[in-house]
Order: structure tokens, then C-alpha cells, then sequence
């Protein structure tokens, strides 16, 4: 468990100031935008019980000073790095990608590249149907990215990825993810960091997975996902341009790769319904998320209990405190309705 949280500045009263995100969930760690714990939202239909803060964290990837936070992010425990970037973003792959950010080696904890996308997925076709569903103005478009994200991070090809030290696990990155969580061994699991390279899409869909298999309702889930508009508010720009730069006619597209980075929780609330309507026959479980994990091979159903044991927990005014959720979703109503033109609108 964490020592202690180094904690964001309040969040402002307008969401025209300065950087200023709401704390938890996010956490102020040097080098590592969009940092934040997905722990503190309520269970549905269970009082007074929250998912267990201190265990997974997110963020966006690393930047060249996220040294500069080793310690802070000592003291949170963290023990296991997922970085869910393809080879090719991190330069550890064959093909060439003019957008690189090495991997970082964590002090105290181990990093596994556990890539979603391969180096197949980056073919101009696969580039181009991602980047159509992205830029959709139509919240269906990310539902359906989302869709291959998932079978994407479950496939039984995908596998044989190394951790720091050339081990190889031959499990695909969501089904190491989420048995990690459904440990019995030693309840609560190691805390993690996931990360891609928003922290937005990859890292997205198996937070909303390990969310709603704890029993967080999904408009709730929907909102946490949401949250990367207000990680990210303040780098967006910066990022948008990298795009277009190093991707050239794939991205000459400005305000569609405004909406390509955007997390409006419309787009994850489709996600989720399409879960809902494609999993729903209860041939091992009436809940058609966890169907759905133990179809694709993910979990079994009693890996889903043993999740909940080790990540529900009893509300309480200290460790545990239910996030404001409804409040913080207000701010990023605002946030969206400021700035319009950093959502595509």
C-alpha cells in the first residue's frame, strides 16, 4: 500500500485556469501525465463499497523527466509497469515509426512490454481503419476501435512478450493484467501502472474491464474514461501536432485528430453496450462483462471472484473514500464545453 499520495492541486473553480486536475483521482507525479487511481468509485448496488485504491494506476506514457518522479511513484508501491505500446512506438520492434519514446526502466518495479498492437496492426490498411473509426464524428466509431482494441489485447497470438529481464510470458497483455488482479496468493495484488501512449485507448479498455468486473456501473465507468480529457487538457495541442508531423496525409486532419484524442465517455458508454448486447447469452455468467472476460479466455469465473475479494472494499473516510464522481464529471462538462475545439466539435 502506499505510503502516501502526492497529491494534484485542487481543481479549479474554472476550467478555463491553469492545470489544475481533481485529487484523487489524479496524482501529481513528474514526468507521467494523466496519472491517476482507478480505485474509490462505488459498486453498484452494494453500499458503502468502493473499488480498493493503491492497487491500479494509469497514466500516459512516460516522459524524459519522468525520472524526476522515481520517489513519488516509490511511495505509491507501484511494483509492475504494463506498458501497452506496440514495439514499434517504444523502438523495440522490427519496422520503423517516426513518433518513438523508449521504454523507461522503473527503480523498484518491473516493466513488461505488453503490447496491444503489433507490428501487423500498423499496416496502411489497419492504420487507416483505425484512424477512421477515431475520427468518426459519430461515438460509435470509438466503440468500434474498442472492439478491436479488446480482441486485439486478448488474442492467443498475441504472446511472447519479455519482461526487463528477457522472461517471456506467453499469456496475451489483458489476461496477464487481469490475473495479476485475481491473485489469491497475496491479496491485495502488487500495486501496477498501465500506460500506453495517451493512456486513453489501450490503457482505456482494460480499465473499464477490471471496473466492471468489480461492479462499477457503467455510466460511472464511462466517466472514469472521460477523465483523460481533463490529464491531458493541458498537453493536447502539443500532441496533436506530433501526429500530424510525423504521420503526415494519415493525420492531415486537424480536428479529427482533435477527436481522435479525446475521451468523450459517450464513445466507452457504446463500448459497453455493445459488451452488453454481444455477451448476453449466460452460458457461464448473467453478466454480460464477465461473459465476456471468460469467452476471450481472459479469466475463468472464479478469477472474477477472487478479483472482487482482492478489490472491493468497505468505504471509509480515510484509505478508502468514494470519489465524487458526479462532481467531477461536471468539471469535465465544463472543461468540454470551454473548449470545444479540443474535442473535434
Amino acid at each position: 500500500m502506499p505510503e502516501t499520495y502526492p497529491v494534484a492541486q485542487s481543481k479549479p473553480a474554472h476550467p478555463n485556469q491553469e492545470s489544475q486536475l481533481p485529487s484523487p483521482p489524479f496524482l501529481d507525479i513528474a514526468g507521467v501525465p494523466n496519472f491517476r487511481d482507478i480505485g474509490g468509485y462505488p459498486i453498484a448496488g452494494q453500499d458503502h463499497k468502493v473499488v480498493r485504491r493503491g492497487v491500479v494506476f494509469r497514466s500516459a506514457e512516460p516522459s524524459e523527466k519522468a525520472a524526476d518522479g522515481a520517489e513519488q511513484r516509490r511511495k505509491l508501491g507501484i511494483k509492475q509497469v504494463f506498458d501497452l505500446r506496440s514495439p514499434r512506438e517504444t523502438g523495440e520492434g522490427q519496422g520503423e515509426h517516426s513518433y518513438v519514446r523508449g521504454p523507461v526502466q522503473w527503480e523498484g518495479a518491473e516493466r513488461y512490454l505488453a503490447s496491444v498492437l503489433m507490428d501487423e496492426d500498423y499496416t496502411p490498411e489497419e492504420l487507416k481503419a483505425r484512424t477512421d473509426n477515431y475520427i468518426d464524428e459519430a461515438p460509435e466509431g470509438f466503440a468500434k476501435a474498442y472492439q478491436r482494441i479488446l480482441f486485439a489485447g486478448s488474442s492467443k497470438s498475441n504472446k511472447g512478450h519479455k519482461d526487463q529481464n528477457g522472461n517471456i510470458d506467453p499469456r496475451p497483455p489483458y489476461a496477464r493484467i487481469l490475473q495479476h488482479l485475481a491473485s489469491a496468493s497475496s491479496p491485495p495484488p502488487k500495486a501496477i501502472l498501465l500506460h500506453c501512449s495517451a493512456g486513453k485507448d489501450r490503457t482505456g479498455v482494460v480499465c473499464a474491464l477490471i471496473l466492471s468486473l468489480c461492479g462499477v456501473a457503467d455510466e460511472v465507468v464511462a466517466h472514469e474514461y472521460s477523465l483523460t480529457d481533463l490529464g491531458l487538457k493541458e498537453r493536447k495541442s502539443a500532441i496533436v501536432n506530433q501526429l500530424i508531423q510525423a504521420a503526415g496525409p494519415l493525420f492531415d486532419n486537424r480536428k479529427g485528430t482533435y477527436r481522435m484524442l479525446s475521451s468523450k465517455k459517450e464513445g466507452m458508454s457504446h463500448f459497453l453496450e455493445w459488451i452488453r448486447a454481444t455477451y448476453n447469452q449466460a452460458e457461464f455468467s448473467e453478466d454480460a462483462v464477465e461473459e465476456c472476460v471468460i469467452k476471450l479466455g481472459l479469466l475463468e469465473l472464479k478469477d472474477i471472484e477472487q478479483l472482487r475479494l482482492n478489490l472491493v472494499v468497505d468505504a471509509n473516510d480515510d484509505t478508502h473514500k468514494t470519489i465524487n464522481w458526479q462532481e467531477h464529471a461536471e468539471l469535465v462538462h465544463q472543461t468540454r464545453q470551454a473548449n470545444p475545439h479540443m474535442y473535434g466539435e
